[in-house]
């Protein structure tokens, strides 16, 4: 049901029976390395493109969350998903092998919470028993489309992100066992007019702020009622930047652990990943990798997932327009529903 403004309050509380997490090398060397279910150990997997290992990801997520649901793919009535690449074709590709009814989203970085919250809803209304939802993000396909390909070897100033190569798959069901989905906030479109491809985490940051800010409205809450709020894919430079903004708007942030998946992900000491992670896969692989198994475990009893999109595409970019950001909250709780 509706909940203020711009959230859903899911008081049939759909549980995520199962998830997947496949990551490339640079992931599975992180400090979350040991939370993700295959590690590939190269960037190709085999395949004769970017693009193709991107959808390989993609599907090996789809088929072992739908597996570790205890599932058949035959037994989804949905599959929500979406990706960076254009007109969603990874998803769309995945989805094709998946050959169940298909809703492609896009909401850049933000897709994977904004699938979640979509999964979420057809299950707490009774139009669906079990949906998936999914996306992935490949560094080099991000790097060619984007930025400038991979080989090219540009540089990158200090405030650019690493994109993670990973995909995230979770199956949402009205019924079983696993942490539930408690509400959700869908954020609005902010554009503080930044032009800079290379500083996302800084255009992305006062969008999260802003559906932090609504999510706590419309609920009535506070940060403490979390145990962990993350932000998706900010960074070092985005994440500094919404604290300053958090402190700005008198939001008491300080009550609860505060992170973001671009700056779990990775080892910035040791790894080549400047500012941090980005990407479709970045929160994705770090909700469904990591912070699902630690409400399995007990160790959260409620998170706060607010995943970050940057809405532009190599046209608008080339056109000289500015980086409209979004975000998109979901609540999460451990338990049996």
């Amino acid at each position: 049901m509706l909940q203020g403004h711009q959230s859903w309050a899911f008081q049939n509380r759909p549980v995520i029976t199962g998830v997947a997490t496949v990551v490339g090398p640079e992931e599975g060397a992180g400090p979350l390395g040991d939370d993700f279910d295959i590690v590939h150990g190269d960037m190709i997997l085999a395949q004769d493109s970017w693009e193709k290992a991107e959808r390989q990801l993609m599907d090996e997520a789809a088929k072992l969350a739908v597996e570790n649901a205890g599932l058949t793919k035959e037994k989804l009535q949905f599959y929500v998903g979406g990706d960076l690449m254009n007109q969603i074709i990874s998803s769309t590709f995945a989805a094709r092998t998946l050959a169940i009814p298909y809703i492609g989203i896009f909401g850049a970085c933000s897709t994977s919470m904004e699938g979640l919250a979509v999964a979420s809803m057809l299950t707490d209304a009774g139009y669906a028993n079990d949906v998936m939802a999914g996306t992935c993000s490949h560094n080099c396909t991000t790097e060619k489309q984007f930025r400038y390909p991979t080989e090219y070897g540009s540089q990158k100033p200090p405030t650019a992100q690493y994109t993670v190569t990973g995909a995230g798959a979770a199956v949402v069901s009205r019924h079983g066992k696993g942490p539930v989905v408690t509400g959700a906030t869908i954020g609005r479109v902010v554009d503080m007019g930044i032009k800079d491809p290379f500083n996302m985490g800084a255009a992305m940051a006062p969008a999260a702020v802003d559906t932090m800010q609504a999510h706590f409205k419309d609920f009535d809450r506070e940060p403490g009622y979390y145990d962990l709020i993350v932000t998706g894919d900010l960074a070092k430079v985005g994440y500094d930047i919404a604290n300053e903004l958090l402190i700005k708007h008198k939001i008491p942030i300080h009550q609860t652990t505060y992170n973001d998946c671009g700056l779990m992900i990775y080892d910035r000491e040791k790894q080549p990943v400047i500012a941090g992670g980005s990407g479709c896969g970045c929160s994705a692989v770090v909700t469904y990798g990591h912070i699902l198994k630690k409400l399995i475990k007990g160790d959260y009893r409620k998170v706060l997932i607010i995943a970050t999109g940057a809405l532009l595409s190599p046209l608008s970019f080339q056109q000289g327009e500015s980086i409209p950001c979004i975000a998109h909250a979901v609540a999460i709780e451990s338990g049996v529903n």
